[in-house]
């Protein structure tokens, strides 16, 4: 039988203001190791998420528009 990756989500932080819901993640386990920041924006009605090296991943968390364009953006669907 085959083993299934194990690949696990911690949340590192996660805060919610104005409509803005940020979370740090760490994603780990079977050869991954990284962090995302994800920000929900239910004003704009997007998401988008951004790698961050571990070094920054606190200021990414901090000031996530700063870093928007490193980012993935999706449009909410209504």
């Amino acid at each position: 039988m085959t083993k299934q990756p194990t690949i696990e989500w911690t949340e590192l932080a996660h805060r919610v203001s104005d409509g803005i819901d940020v979370m740090l993640v760490w994603v780990h386990g079977d050869g991954v190791d990284e962090t995302i920041v994800s920000v929900c924006d239910s004003r704009e009605g997007t998401y988008f998420e951004i790698p961050a090296e571990p070094d920054r991943a606190f200021d990414v968390y901090n000031h996530p528009f700063a870093y928007r364009d490193a980012g993935s953006p999706y449009r909410l669907a209504a």
